[in-house]
């Protein structure tokens, strides 16, 4: 009775320990929220370089740390190149979109005076004035220039470290995965290094995937906004780019500022403008997303609809950002867990059209042989 006793009392204690311990672990993840934000971040533009070190390891031979560091230098080359062509080129057209935001706003006063009845005059220029306090830049103030260098600081610093984690996490990548597998039973091993090589696979190509259709957006809103003869044609394309990568409102936020310069030419620019980016927009809804998604991460458009729609009541902007690659990990983990050696009954309604199929297939085959049509 005393050996029972005891070893009950062994297993409580086991037991508190273990649940300790998760609390313990659960409260250090919600306190160390931005960091590992900061890590899953990393690993993602670690996973989309993946296949990139390992092609030039094999073509150039070189070892995998002088790898990764001929990449990095290929990454500052680019955005040097970009920082010393594009950036002010991009300035440029923004200072002159906001010289002519004022005559646009009086153009818009001038209209709104003209409508009836006099309540919706006067609501329109109401709305007027609201988006020219929005959108006209207000003098510098010096506790906003402080905090507005702080910000820059603090985003620099998090830079750095983004790319110092990424460079570390592909360095020691190998070692990593040996070290967090030994945690496993032997026999464990090998499924759950497959699974950790298939969701940093699936990551990458996300990442991939959402470059592809940046730069699409960017070109093709870009090239159109050119040819329109819209002002600004290189950073209103820049803008699509980098608005495509927030899901749901992004394509919206993109197209805003196209529509508004366009209105300092024309109404009829606008309308112009406004009609090729719903054009755009579903071509790239209908063709690109599904045909990039599908072969990247393998993820059906309804799993891909329903995990934006979770992320973004979940965590806001920054949940949906990461709700597809998070699913798609998610996925992988269900593919290995769930029994595939035991398939799934098909329903009622899947046997009956199945049926049907085949009824029809043994009526087909006797006329296609005698020629009937």
């Amino acid at each position: 009775m005393r050996e029972d006793l005891v070893a009950w009392g062994v297993r409580g204690m086991g037991l508190a320990a273990g649940v300790a311990l998760v609390l313990g672990l659960a409260l250090i993840a919600v306190a160390a929220g931005r960091v590992l934000l900061l890590v899953f971040l990393a690993i993602l533009p670690a996973s989309a370089l993946e296949p990139f070190i390992g092609w030039i390891r094999g073509h150039l031979g070189l070892g995998r740390g002088p790898t990764i560091l001929l990449v990095y230098a290929t990454f500052f080359i680019v955005v040097i190149a970009m920082a010393l062509i594009v950036v002010p080129a991009a300035i440029g057209q923004f200072q002159e979109t906001v010289a002519g935001m004022p005559p646009l706003f009086d153009r818009a006063r001038e209209w709104a005076g003209g409508l009836r009845p006099a309540g919706l005059s006067a609501s329109a220029k109401a709305l007027i004035g609201a988006a020219e306090d929005v959108l006209t830049p207000p003098p510098p103030d010096p506790n906003a220039v402080v905090h507005i260098g702080l910000t820059v600081a603090e985003a620099v610093v998090s830079v750095t470290t983004l790319l110092a984690i990424v460079y570390f996490w592909l360095v020691e990548h190998a070692r990593l995965q040996r070290f967090a597998l030994a945690f496993l039973p032997a026999q464990r091993r090998a499924g759950a290094r497959d699974a950790w090589n298939e969701i940093e696979n699936r990551l990458g190509m996300w990442v991939r995937g959402q470059l592809t259709l940046m730069a699409s957006i960017g070109v093709a809103t870009g090239t159109a906004y050119f040819v329109l003869g819209v002002p600004s044609a290189l950073l209103l394309g820049l803008i699509a780019a980098v608005m495509e990568v927030i899901p749901i409102v992004g394509p919206l936020l993109g197209a805003v500022p196209a529509i508004l310069v366009a209105s300092t030419v024309s109404l009829q620019l606008a309308l112009v403008v406004a009609g090729v980016y719903v054009l755009v927009q579903l071509v790239e809804g209908n063709v690109l997303v599904p045909l990039v998604m599908r072969n990247t991460i393998g993820l059906s458009p309804f799993l891909v609809i329903v995990s934006l729609l979770v992320g973004a009541a979940a965590g806001g902007v920054v949940g949906a950002l990461f709700a597809v690659p998070v699913a798609a990990a998610a996925l992988v983990i269900l593919e290995r867990v769930q029994a595939r050696r035991i398939p799934v009954a098909e329903g009622a309604a899947a046997v009956d059209v199945s049926r049907e199929d085949a009824d029809t297939l043994q009526q087909t085959l006797p006329d296609a042989a005698t020629g009937k049509p």
